[in-house]
């Protein structure tokens, strides 16, 4: 492995983590499309400290971008608190503005200076190695190393010493206020933060990858745990994951690098969408199917326990009274026989003394309007839900 080899991989896994950890709060706060946002408007801080500095390595553009996508942040919360658009429109209506300001910026005053669209929104990581920091003859490495490190550092000791306020501000904005913690300065010192990140990543990666991981991997571990340090850590192992998969897969392919790191991260996110143990999709579609079963069957054990009538009881008038089809009786009469819950005497159905102490239980908390504790009944009575 070449030294370049390794450094762009330095790069990514550092930019991976540096874009993971804002990026968890602004999916919990349900601001992923902000970052979008940021990411286009902070062109236009850019281009100003190009203008006033005339060098592109001045840290006044990092400065000058930040307050760029501050600014993109007040603005579309002023828009939405006209209450005449919701915050995505906003949005929508403002970072569109800003990017356009500062591209005609740019196409009027700075044609002669490698400043384009292109390599702000798209960046390139093979030539991240090429860009050096020395200081007088000592090369001290790539600067994207130096500047996305630095903000790992910055953003690690901001989280260490404010994770408390965060946290209580992001899931309860009411309790915050009332504990002397500002929800308004701990949202503002969030999208400080993002647009700083941001601005600091994209030179190396560009605006779309920083974009897909600073939400991507936080979303994956969003659907994974409810436990704020466990996704914290989860969406920077998904980065880091992605990342340095992606640099390999480019290799292999001979593909654009940052464009793998993006498709391992869309993969990443799908595997994590669809087999999630609680909120994948196909845990939800079996969840789903299961409670449906159980409606059902709690439909049918209601029943018994009204009509003592035989005829009421019969496995024909079963079919016809709710409508089932023979597949559907014959499952929810399994159900309840696995359970316990009925014997059969064909062709009638009767209820255990089990299935009627879970009548009993069921129709008390209906009637007492606790039928969420029909939920948690389930459990002491079902041995198999379906």
């Amino acid at each position: 492995m070449t030294l370049p080899q390794i450094e762009i991989q330095l790069i990514a896994a550092l930019v991976a983590i540096t874009c993971a950890i804002p990026g968890v709060f602004l999916v919990l706060r349900k601001m992923s499309l902000i970052s979008d946002a940021i990411s286009h408007s902070i062109l236009l801080g850019i281009v100003l400290g190009f203008f006033i500095t005339q060098d592109l390595s001045s840290p006044l553009l990092i400065a000058m971008a930040a307050i760029a996508g501050v600014i993109t942040v007040i603005l579309v919360e002023a828009i939405q608190n006209t209450k005449l658009v919701k915050e995505d429109t906003a949005i929508g209506l403002v970072f569109p503005a800003m990017f356009s300001i500062g591209i005609i910026l740019i196409s009027q005053n700075a044609n002669d200076v490698h400043l384009d669209v292109d390599a702000v929104l798209l960046g390139e990581l093979a030539f991240a190695p090429f860009n050096r920091w020395y200081i007088g003859d000592m090369d001290m490495g790539p600067k994207a190393l130096w500047v996305v490190g630095s903000i790992l550092v910055v953003l690690v000791t901001l989280l260490i010493l404010f994770f408390k306020e965060l946290k209580i501000s992001t899931f309860d904005p009411g309790l915050s206020a009332a504990l002397g913690i500002s929800p308004i300065l701990m949202h503002y010192g969030l999208m400080t933060v993002s647009s700083v990140t941001i601005v600091g990543a994209f030179d190396a990666v560009g605006a779309i990858l920083v974009v897909a991981l600073m939400i991507v991997p936080a979303a994956g571990a969003y659907l994974l745990t409810t436990n704020l340090k466990k996704m914290l850590l989860l969406a920077i192992f998904f980065g880091l994951f992605s990342a340095i998969s992606g640099y390999w897969a480019a290799n292999l392919l001979n593909a654009s690098i940052s464009g793998s790191m993006a498709t391992v991260l869309g993969i990443v996110f799908l595997l994590i969408y669809l087999f999630a143990p609680s909120k994948g999709l196909i845990a939800n579609v079996y969840r789903d199917k299961r409670q449906k079963n159980e409606v059902m069957l709690l439909t049918f054990l209601l029943h018994l326990h009204q009509h003592s009538d035989k005829e009421e009881r019969s496995v024909q008038h079963l079919n016809y009274h709710f409508s089932w089809s023979q597949k559907q009786a014959k499952k929810i009469l399994k159900l309840a026989v696995d359970n316990g819950l009925i014997y059969v005497e064909n062709p009638y159905v009767n209820l255990t003394e089990k299935g009627e102490k879970f009548n009993v239980e069921a129709i008390n908390y209906i009637l007492s309007n606790q039928t969420e504790k029909v939920e948690r009944m389930k459990q002491d009575f079902l041995l198999f839900r379906g």
